[in-house]
């Protein structure tokens, strides 16, 4: 052990000698290494706020019925146009025939002008909501309160505004009770919802909640709807999607070989696509980034083999002395670990500082994990290993009288 101590410290002085040189030999694994880190920490990164939409939109114990489900080919796009709008029929249907079922509510939602005196905002998110929407914990009030499932039922007057929309309108004065015009129809304020995350830098709480009734009468009843459906324990999923749809097959009259004409949908099915569709495209990314890091080997190997061209007559000097195979190869192997440990992790060190950089000045989120920065180091660990292992070998096999000879 002490004998491998003092041969690492040989390798260090080595290095420390050639400092320049041994700048140049790992600027490759530098470069490699501070690539894959920023990579995988934007990319973690927009996994993390993709996955973060998804179940915050579907919510993690309920699902979703949709006119369409997951379309992939032409074919199924054609067939999805002749889909039957989903309706408040389908939602009584669901809550008649299937007992795991705890709550349906059926929303539907469109783009719309909302005015407060002189502050106007176009484009705002207007969703129609049933009452059982205060029975899904997505819907929040920071300030004043939800709309009682009597006020939606009752068709009332009233807005739920989202936490910017309120911010936009009123700015510091107190928005509850006040009168807005929605499509130049009144509405009193009676709740803003709490702040929820940005996406991608994208707001999501530019929005207003309705009672479905008022929000038909504002855009007419014909935009299909959409379920949300919670079970009556989240363990109970599975068997409320199978009643939910069985439900719905028999409400519709649709035959045992007739497909479905509705699409299910949960925070796991569409955070499946999403893997599935993006996995090959960051594979690729990072492999092509990766092989940076076969550059910086290879630099690296080219690198000791002249090192131990150069030092051709100490390393005869010191077999002549005694010197066994294995130390000279211990000695060789741990200045070209030691080299592209060390461009690793300045590499690491570089990646971090430009992935947060890029997060700070774009919407691009990113997260360094600990897992993606001992994985960097480590594959320059067995790049340097690897690459050092050719130039050990060939400094371990030289003859001591052949390299006394030659120096």
């Amino acid at each position: 052990m002490r004998r491998a101590a003092d041969l690492t410290v040989i390798a260090l002085q080595a290095i420390w000698a050639n400092k320049l040189r041994s700048l140049l030999t790992v600027l490759g694994n530098i470069v490699a290494v501070a690539s894959i880190i920023a990579v995988v920490s934007l990319i973690q990164g927009v996994n993390e706020e993709v996955s973060g939409a998804i179940v915050s939109q579907f919510g993690a114990d309920s699902f979703s019925i949709q006119r369409r489900g997951m379309v992939m080919t032409e074919e199924d796009i054609e067939r999805a146009r002749n889909n039957p709008l989903i309706t408040l029929d389908d939602a009584e249907a669901i809550r008649r025939l299937a007992d795991s079922v705890d709550s349906v509510m059926a929303q539907s939602g469109r783009s719309g002008e909302v005015r407060y005196r002189d502050q106007v905002l176009e484009n705002v998110g207007i969703r129609g909501v049933t009452s059982e929407y205060i029975n899904f914990p997505t819907f929040t009030a920071e300030q004043g309160r939800l709309m009682s499932p009597t006020e939606v039922d009752r068709n009332r007057s009233v807005a739920l505004l989202g936490f910017d929309t309120a911010d936009s309108l009123f700015g510091t004065l107190d928005p509850i009770d006040k009168t807005i015009k929605i499509q130049g129809v009144n509405f009193r304020v009676i709740g803003v919802s709490e702040p929820t995350p940005s996406t991608f830098g994208q707001s999501q709480d530019e929005y207003v909640i309705l009672p479905m009734g008022r929000f038909r009468k504002l855009f007419g009843s014909r935009p299909s709807l959409e379920l949300t459906v919670r079970p009556n324990t989240p363990e109970q999923i599975d068997r409320a999607i199978d009643e939910a749809t069985v439900a719905l097959r028999i409400d519709r009259r649709l035959r045992a070989n007739e497909e479905d004409d509705f699409g299910v949908f949960t925070s796991d099915t569409v955070l499946g696509l999403y893997e599935q569709a993006t996995t090959g495209i960051f594979a690729v990314l990072v492999g092509i980034v990766g092989l940076s890091l076969l550059v910086g080997g290879i630099v690296i190997m080219n690198i000791m083999l002249m090192v131990v061209s150069e030092r051709t007559r100490e390393i005869g000097l010191r077999k002549a002395l005694g010197a066994r195979r294995r130390d000279l190869l211990w000695q060789i192997l741990a200045e070209s670990v030691i080299l592209s440990v060390s461009g690793g992790l300045v590499g690491t060190a570089i990646g971090w500082g430009v992935a947060i950089g890029l997060s700070s000045l774009s919407p691009v989120p990113a997260v360094v994990h600990p897992w993606s920065v001992v994985l960097g180091v480590t594959m320059t660990a067995v790049v340097g290993l690897f690459f050092g292992l050719y130039p050990a070998s060939k400094a371990a096999s030289l003859d001591p009288i052949t390299a006394l000879g030659r120096g």
